[in-house]
């Protein structure tokens, strides 16, 4: 893994040597961290803890659920084999994936999985378990430390990967002093839940604590940058204005740079609003609302109206008015919750009893100008 060469990432040594040295002394041997989307967190993985921990000896292996999240077992595997073993990756899925969604009659798997009937995704997800275990046992011959840096972690909690999620814990639990585990996701509540639940594969595995946002001292980093290379450097003052504008958003205030930087001569304020409307345009909201059910667009427009119990009396009648129907039930609002809160989705977090908050304050923003379901 080559060291970051980007001029504008904000690198954040102190923390990326806190984050291990939990694992060199042996405290621990996993942790999570949390932070909603945008924020940083997956930059700082990368370009920060990884190097790091490869610095300090440690092979470093890194994976975002995201990428594939029918399929974490096979991103979990290849992980750990590009970190282990990156020669033999392909001979390894090659041998696994022959390929599987193909193989029929008394086809035969790598790692003696036999396949009697065309495997759907569900057994082709089945066939990442033994993968896993072959991966970790290649880790096992590696002469150093493996950090395994898993983002977006809380895909592993939805039911259908239940299996490799016990897997993985298994491998993990036998080699604590050899694999150092960080799960990263947006998603507090479902991170929460994959930690606490008495049921879930990694119950009481890891702590869970929010990744430090970045403030003042980034913004300041990116004016001095934007100062090097522009014709009308910002000032902090803007600078600081605009980040407050865009909710303490790294992305969007790398947005709202990239934006003054091509167009100077217009000013900060042309650039912010600009930053602001790209924000509310680009990000996907208008999708994911036609792709919710009424029922569940219903729920998150009461939560965005403020609506704290959204499993009392009055927020049912609210939602009974909103869907225009008296047959809406209180089970209504639990089901789209549960939907809701869910990895697939994971649009609210749990605050407390029927009380939820959005994991996107500006998906809020937006919702709430909403004035039907439809």
């Amino acid at each position: 893994m080559s060291e970051i060469t980007d001029p504008w990432h904000f690198p954040r040594p102190d923390l990326a040597q806190a984050c291990l040295q939990g694992f060199d002394l042996g405290l621990t041997s996993a942790r999570g961290l949390f932070a909603r989307r945008r924020m940083g967190k997956s930059e700082f993985l990368k370009h920060d803890l990884l190097p790091a921990a490869m610095r300090a000896g440690y092979l470093a292996a890194y994976t975002n659920l995201w990428d594939d999240t029918d399929h974490p077992g096979q991103a979990l595997a290849t992980a750990i084999l590009l970190a282990t073993q990156p020669k033999g990756l392909g001979k390894f899925w090659e041998d696994l994936n022959t390929p599987i969604s193909r193989v029929k009659g008394s086809g035969k798997l790598a790692l003696g999985i036999e396949g009697s009937l065309e495997l759907d995704l569900a057994q082709k997800e089945k066939a990442a378990v033994p993968a896993i275990q072959a991966a970790l046992r290649a880790a096992d011959k590696a002469r150093k430390r493996l950090l395994l840096v898993i983002d977006e972690a809380q895909v592993l909690a939805a039911p259908e990967h239940k299996a490799v999620a016990h897997s993985l814990r298994a491998g993990l639990d036998i080699r604590k002093p050899g694999i150092k585990v960080l799960f990263a996701g947006s998603s507090e509540a479902a991170l929460r839940e994959m930690f606490s639940r008495s049921a879930a594969p990694f119950y009481n595995w890891a702590p869970l604590e929010p990744f430090p946002l970045l403030g003042r001292e980034f913004v300041d980093a990116t004016v001095r940058q934007l100062a090097s290379v522009a014709r009308q450097p910002l000032s902090l003052e803007d600078a600081l204005k605009a980040f407050a504008a865009l909710k303490e958003t790294p992305e969007f205030f790398r947005w709202y740079i990239e934006r003054y930087l091509i167009y100077q001569q217009q000013g900060p304020e042309q650039a912010l609003q600009y930053t602001l409307a790209r924000v509310h345009d680009d990000t996907g909201y208008a999708r994911t609302w036609k792709e919710l059910s009424r029922p569940d667009r219903a729920v998150l427009l009461l939560a965005a109206r403020g609506v704290q119990d959204l499993y009392g009396t009055q927020a049912l009648r609210q939602l009974q008015e909103l869907l225009e129907s008296a047959e809406v039930t209180a089970s209504a609002p639990r089901t789209s919750i549960r939907r809701l809160t869910g990895a697939k989705l994971q649009l609210m977090a749990r605050i407390d009893h029927g009380a939820y908050r959005f994991e996107d304050p500006e998906f809020q923003t937006w919702v709430a100008a909403r004035h039907t379901v439809d």
